[in-house]
C-alpha cells in the first residue's frame, strides 16, 4: 500500500468517442435519476447545472472552478444556485395548484419554509422573495428562528408557524408579530405550553392564534420515522385535544385554534404512509370543528421525500413517488375525509424544507492523492536471499488464466498468508516481504479485472474488489459538511464534476482530512443497491482531481461539526443572466471560517496564543537558540497562519494552475 500523489498516467486504450462517453457516464452516476433534470455532463466532460431545468440556461462548474482559483479561493467549496431555489420553490406551489384544480378542492395552498433546514440568511430570503407571488410562508421551531422569522416576513397573507417547545420570550416574540399584523399561528407541543400561552396573551393583550400538534397512531418510514408515532417526542393525545377543546370553550374564544398540525417524519420514502397519515389527520381536523373550532388550516407538516439514489423506490434514500402524486394524494385525501365528515375544506399547509433547498447546492472537493494497494510500475524480481516463496508468487502472477482465476487467487491468498506467519516469527525481511505484498496486489487486481462483465460473480471476489479500491485523499471534512451521512448513513450523489468524457478507470472511496477513522464516505448511490466504491479516475500527477457532492443542501449546513477545528467552507452563489457572456454571473462569494475565528469559537484567545509564542520566541533568542531577524520572522508568521482558511491549502500554482505539492 502506498500513498499515490503523483501517479504515472495509464496508457489510453482505443475508446469510443467522447459523445458516447459523456452519455455512459450519465448512466453510470445515475445523473438522469437523481438530479430532475437540474444536471448534466457537456460535451467538455464537465458536470453541468440547469437551474430552471432549461436547454441553454448551464453553469459549468469547472468554469467556476477555474474562476475560484482566479479568485484566490481554496477547497472545498460550495457551490449555490439562487435560480435552482426559486424553481424549487414555484415547483412545489404550483404542483399543490394543479392538485388542487384537479381534485375540485374548495380551497387553496399556503406552505411554510422550516427555516431549521437551512437558516442561512441569504437562502430564507431568497425562499420568502420566490415564494410572494404563492403567499409562502415561513416555520420556525425555536426562539432564534422565531425573532428572525418576524424580521424577513412581510406579507400579511402567508403564515409564520412556531413549532417547538416554547418559553415566555418565544411566545412574547409570536404575539408581537401578530400585534404587527401577520398571521403568527403558536403550535401546541403539550398541555402545559398551552396554559402558557394563554396566559401569557392575557398579559400582552391579544387573542392568540393557536395551533394543535396531535400525536398520530400512523408512524413514519426510513431513518427518521421515530419523530411520528404515538412515541414521538412531541404532539398532544386525544385526551389532551378534548382537554384543550374545553378551555378554549371555557374561557369564551374557541375560535382560537386555527390549525391542526402533524409530523408524520423527515424523507419519508413512501406514499401509502403519506397516505395513511393524511386521513388520519384529517379525520382529526373533522372533529374538532364538529366541536365548535372554526379551524381553518391543515399541516401536513413535513416528509416530501428527495430522490436521493434515483430509484424512485421505497429505501430510505430515495422515494416511491413523483411531486404531483404527492400532492394530489394529499389534497384527495384531505377531501374525501372533509367531504364525508361534511365539514368545510381546510387551507392546505406543509413544511417541505428538504425538497426545496436540497438540489440548490453541491460541495466541489479536491482530490490531493489517492492511496492504491497495487502499484502499476516497477519490476519485482527474485533476489539472493529470497525465499521460495517470492518466486511461487512470481510464477502464480506470470501464470495467471480466466479457467483457473479462483484457484490462482487462493493460492496467492495461501503464500501471502504464509509469508505473514514467517514475519511474525522474525524469519522474513521487509524487503521480501515487500515484494509478496506487491505481487498479491497486482494478482489481486487481475483477478478482479478477470471477473469483470460476469452476471455472477462471487463473493470473496467481490469483497477482493472493495479491499482493492483506491482511497482519494480529499481536502474536506465529512463532520462539516455531510454529517447526516456520518451520523446516519444519508447517501449523497457523489461524481467527478471535470474528465467525464473519459471512462473511469478505477474505484475508489473518499477520506477526508480529519484525524478521525470514521472521516470517509464508502457508501454511494446506486441503482439497485447501496455500493462501497465510487467510479473514479486516477489522480494525475500535478493536477486537481474534483468532485462534486449533490443533493447536500438541507440540514448540512447547518449541522456541521468543527471535529479537528475545521470551519465552515468558502461559498459561491450564482445567479443566471442571459446579458452575460456566459448566461450566469457570480453574485457573492463568501469566505469560510478562519484559524482565528474557529479557535475563538471554542474559547481561545488568539491574543494570548499569540504573546505565548512571542514569549517563546524570546526565551529562545535569550537563549541563543535563535537570532533576532529569525525570532521576528517566526512570530509574523504564527500570527499571519491566524487568517489562514482551516482547510488544507495547495496554494503553491503553476503556470498552468496545476498543483505543486511539498
Amino acid at each position: 500500500m502506498f500513498v499515490n500523489s503523483s501517479a504515472p498516467i495509464s496508457k489510453k486504450m482505443s475508446q469510443p468517442d467522447s459523445g458516447s462517453i459523456t452519455q455512459q457516464n450519465a448512466a453510470l452516476y445515475n445523473v438522469e435519476g437523481w438530479s430532475e433534470g437540474y444536471v448534466f455532463i457537456n460535451k467538455a466532460g464537465h458536470a453541468v447545472i440547469r437551474p430552471r431545468r432549461k436547454e441553454g440556461e448551464e453553469i459549468d462548474l469547472m468554469e467556476l472552478v477555474d474562476e475560484a482559483r482566479e479568485r484566490g479561493l481554496r477547497f472545498p467549496l460550495l457551490i449555490r444556485s439562487h435560480d435552482l431555489l426559486r424553481d424549487r420553490v414555484r415547483r412545489l406551489n404550483e404542483s399543490f395548484a394543479r392538485a388542487i384544480s384537479e381534485c375540485g378542492y374548495r380551497n387553496q395552498y399556503r406552505g411554510v419554509f422550516p427555516i431549521k433546514v437551512n437558516q442561512l440568511c441569504e437562502v430564507v430570503e431568497e425562499i420568502v422573495d420566490a415564494g410572494l407571488p404563492y403567499h409562502f410562508g415561513i416555520e420556525a421551531g425555536s426562539k432564534p428562528e422565531m425573532i428572525a422569522a418576524l424580521a424577513v416576513h412581510s406579507d400579511p397573507e402567508s403564515l409564520v408557524v412556531g413549532n417547538g417547545y416554547k418559553d415566555d420570550e418565544f411566545i412574547r416574540a409570536a404575539l408581537l408579530g401578530l400585534k404587527l399584523g401577520k398571521k403568527v399561528i403558536l403550535v401546541v407541543e403539550k398541555l402545559e405550553e398551552f396554559h402558557q400561552i394563554l396566559a401569557v396573551a392575557k398579559q400582552v393583550g391579544v387573542k392568540p392564534m393557536i395551533g394543535a400538534r396531535v400525536r398520530l397512531l400512523s408512524k413514519g418510514a426510513g431513518k427518521w420515522a421515530t419523530s411520528g408515532g404515538e412515541n414521538a417526542k412531541f404532539g398532544l393525545s386525544t385526551a389532551d385535544l378534548v382537554s384543550m377543546s374545553d378551555i378554549l370553550h371555557a374561557e369564551g374564544i374557541p375560535d382560537a385554534l386555527v390549525l391542526l398540525h402533524y409530523h408524520v417524519g423527515s424523507q419519508v420514502p413512501d406514499i401509502q404512509t403519506i397516505s395513511r397519515a393524511t386521513r388520519e389527520a384529517a379525520r382529526f381536523y373533522a372533529k374538532l370543528r364538529k366541536m365548535g373550532h372554526s379551524l381553518g388550516y391543515l399541516d401536513v407538516g413535513g416528509g416530501l421525500g428527495v430522490d436521493y439514489d434515483g430509484s424512485r423506490t421505497s429505501f430510505d434514500s430515495s422515494r416511491n413517488y413523483s411531486l404531483h402524486e404527492y400532492t394530489r394524494d394529499i389534497v384527495y385525501n384531505i377531501m374525501e375525509i372533509c367531504d364525508s365528515e361534511q365539514v368545510e375544506h381546510p387551507v392546505i399547509v406543509s413544511e417541505s424544507g428538504r425538497f426545496i433547498v436540497a438540489p440548490h447546492s453541491v460541495l466541489v472537493i479536491e482530490a490531493f492523492g489517492s492511496i492504491e494497494k497495487e502499484e502499476t510500475e516497477g519490476d519485482v524480481s527474485v533476489a539472493p536471499g529470497d525465499p521460495k516463496l517470492v518466486a511461487d508468487m512470481i510464477e502464480i502472477h506470470a501464470g495467471l488464466s480466466e479457467k483457473r482465476r479462483l484457484e490462482n487467487l487462493h493460492d496467492a491468498q495461501q503464500i501471502r498468508d504464509q509469508a505473514q506467519s514467517m514475519f511474525d516469527l522474525g524469519l522474513l525481511d521487509l524487503r521480501a516481504k515487500a515484494k509478496i505484498d506487491t505481487l498479491y496486489w497486482r494478482i489481486a487486481a487481475k483477478i478482479v479485472a478477470l471477473h469483470k462483465g460476469m452476471p455472477q460473480i462471487p463473493e470473496e471476489v467481490r469483497e477482493l474488489e472493495v479491499t482493492l479500491a483506491d482511497q482519494l485523499l480529499c481536502n474536506f471534512s465529512v463532520f462539516q459538511s455531510l454529517l447526516d451521512h456520518w451520523a446516519l448513513g444519508q447517501l449523497f450523489p457523489v461524481m467527478p464534476i471535470h474528465r467525464l468524457d473519459e471512462v473511469p478507470d478505477r474505484s475508489g472511496t473518499l477520506v477526508d482530512i480529519t484525524c478521525d477513522s470514521d472521516g470517509k464516505m464508502a457508501k454511494f448511490i446506486d441503482f439497485q443497491d447501496v455500493k462501497e466504491t465510487l467510479p473514479v479516475h486516477r489522480v494525475r500527477s500535478g493536477e486537481p482531481y474534483y468532485l462534486g457532492i449533490f443533493l447536500s443542501g438541507a440540514y448540512q449546513d447547518i449541522m456541521g461539526d468543527l471535529h479537528n477545528l475545521f470551519g465552515r467552507v468558502n461559498e459561491m452563489h450564482v445567479f443566471l443572466d442571459e446579458d452575460e457572456d456566459e448566461g450566469y454571473y457570480v453574485e457573492e462569494v463568501l469566505p469560510g471560517n478562519t484559524v482565528d475565528q474557529v479557535l475563538t469559537l471554542t474559547q481561545w484567545d488568539t491574543k494570548e496564543l499569540a504573546r505565548r509564542i512571542k514569549s517563546q520566541a524570546d526565551a529562545a533568542l535569550k537563549g541563543d537558540r535563535l537570532k533576532p531577524n529569525e525570532a521576528m520572522r517566526l512570530v509574523d508568521e504564527y500570527e499571519r497562519m491566524f487568517a489562514s482558511y482551516t482547510y488544507l491549502d495547495f496554494n503553491a500554482r503553476r503556470p498552468n494552475g496545476s498543483i505543486t505539492q511539498s
